[in-house]
């Protein structure tokens, strides 16, 4: 249990709601103390065969689940250093996909940008519109805007850069693999990523991606695509059921812990379990505006991700104070993020929470706010 005014301690699992890092279960904590191996023999060859099956199921893809023992801003930094250097058309609507425009801008590539307001999602039709008028190497995006809880439909945006051959599609899916439906192969983005600590219920530390052939090709050209984050490193060490670099070793037995659990609950359930999360917050949010508690989701709906929600609170209610009052009672949401800092709070929905779980937060959420 916390204590009280300590937003430092622990409280139990099911009343940790951060919209990441995530709560993780204590049997995927505990299969970290398994005892250390090489990373170049046969043990760390099986084990890594295994987790690609794994991997492969959440992603969708039948091609290699790159593993890095690195943060998911690492994968978006191999993102634009990997896909060449002519300009990138950065889309955002949110601090994320402003993240993505940074990254590129820091690795010196000439960055445009496409913007809608925070808690908007990207239009298609103005991506479309956009491409037509010049050439560029790749569209950044992020699936789950998790500063606002808005979500990208990759599959559309995917079918609109696919009519341009020479662009990659670069998504940064860190609140939304293992959590909201993404289908790799089938809807065809460049490169997807995530990081361990969101819906996939892991410690921190560790990023996963999967590059298409269009990507592969086009690394193997980039002059600039450095060394821990070189895609076709990954590859040729991915060949030989091993990392570049040494792995996360740890990190690897937890993932092998949870991506059994995830395959017993399947990714279709895996899926309808966030999206039932997600409902019962947005249903909640309206009932609390009907009893006079002036709240509203800032995304609308059509654009909300299952993972997490962004929670718009009355003028004289600060998103701080709201925050600290639910830690006094042992329990953890996140605040807002970036400009939405007052204004609003997070509700982080994802990875092994449950509905019932969450009835217990709303609860306790709903009296903070009367």
């Amino acid at each position: 249990m916390a204590v009280s005014g300590d937003r430092t301690a622990s409280p139990p699992f099911g009343r940790f709601f951060l919209p990441g890092p995530t709560a993780v279960r204590r049997e995927v904590l505990e299969a970290q103390t398994a005892a250390m191996m090489g990373h170049r023999g046969p043990g760390i060859q099986a084990l890594m065969e295994e987790l690609q099956k794994g991997l492969k199921d959440v992603f969708r893809t039948e091609r290699p689940v790159f593993i890095a023992g690195a943060s998911a801003t690492g994968f978006m930094e191999a993102a634009v250093r990997n896909s060449g250097p002519g300009c990138i058309l950065a889309l955002t609507n949110g601090a994320f996909g402003e993240r993505f425009e940074a990254i590129g801008r820091a690795c010196g590539l000439d960055v445009e940008v496409l913007s809608v307001p925070w808690g908007e999602s990207q239009y298609p039709d103005r991506i479309s519109q956009r491409l037509a008028a010049r050439d560029y190497e790749a569209v950044t995006v992020v699936h789950s805007e998790t500063s606002t809880g808005a979500l990208n439909d990759i599959e559309a945006i995917a079918r609109v850069v696919r009519e341009h051959p020479g662009t990659l599609l670069l998504v940064d899916s860190v609140t939304g693999v293992g959590g909201a439906e993404m289908r790799t192969d089938a809807w065809g983005p460049d490169f997807v990523l995530t990081g361990s600590q969101k819906a996939m219920a892991l410690p921190p530390g560790m990023a996963f991606s999967v590059a298409s052939d269009a990507m592969m090709a086009r690394a193997e050209k980039a002059p600039g695509r450095g060394m821990y984050f070189d895609l076709v490193e990954y590859a040729a060490n991915m060949e030989k059921l091993q990392t570049p670099t040494t792995p996360p070793l740890s990190l690897l037995y937890a993932l092998k812990t949870q991506l059994a659990a995830i395959g017993e609950e399947t990714m279709e359930g895996r899926w309808q379990r966030h999206l039932d999360m997600a409902r019962r917050t947005w249903a909640w949010v309206d009932e609390m505006h009907g009893s006079g508690v002036d709240v509203s989701v800032l995304a609308p709906e059509g654009s909300r991700a299952p993972t997490v929600t962004c929670v718009c609170l009355p003028d004289e209610t600060g998103g701080p104070a709201v925050v600290k009052a639910m830690a006094d009672r042992g329990w953890v949401i996140g605040g807002g993020y970036g400009k939405l800092k007052g204004a609003t709070i997070r509700i982080g929905h994802m990875g092994d929470h449950t509905v019932n779980e969450l009835e217990e937060l709303l609860d306790v959420l709903g009296d903070v706010l009367r």
